[in-house]
């Protein structure tokens, strides 16, 4: 990272702007072309490993790309607000960002989609794990990834 200064080292630092993220941007990319979308997710951080959880419908573009390419890329922010300067052309925007990179499973088992699906709908949500129910013709027809990711990075200015 170049501007050490502004970065974010500590996992619990990193998970803190993560928990308060509530857009992901995951990138893909087929046949050498990008691919990038904005999605609700939810994560979990155990063991010093962090995965990210999103659904999708049972077809489209998305689908078809991870089942091709599962490498993928993500990034989250949360703004912080404008930083004004005496010169126009010195102003900056605060924020803290995420971005790592690694390879999406797609989860088939039943009880691993639900399990997915519950860490999404408590990340947005704000309520507890367990507290949701998901009608059996939903659960045949979404699709539920978990991204492992490989390595992240945080960055900030405030």
């Amino acid at each position: 990272m170049r501007r050490k200064d502004r970065e974010v080292a500590g996992d619990q630092e990193k998970l803190d702007i993560l928990s308060r993220c509530k857009v992901c941007r995951v990138g893909l990319s087929q046949d050498g072309q990008p691919y990038v979308f904005p999605l609700n997710f939810g994560f979990e951080f155990e063991r010093g490993n962090l995965a990210l959880f999103f659904h999708s419908a049972g077809e489209g573009k998305k689908w078809e790309i991870i089942k091709g390419n599962p490498r993928c890329a993500f990034e989250a922010d949360i703004e912080k607000g404008l930083i004004t300067a005496p010169a126009d052309c010195e102003y900056s925007y605060g924020y803290a960002s995420l971005m790592g990179l690694g390879h999406i499973e797609i989860l088939t088992d039943r009880e691993e989609k639900v399990r997915g699906l519950e860490k999404i709908m408590a990340h947005q949500t704000g309520r507890p794990q367990g507290s949701f129910q998901f009608e059996e013709n939903a659960l045949d027809h979404v699709r539920v990834y978990r991204m492992i990711v490989d390595g992240w990075t945080g960055k900030q200015r405030s």
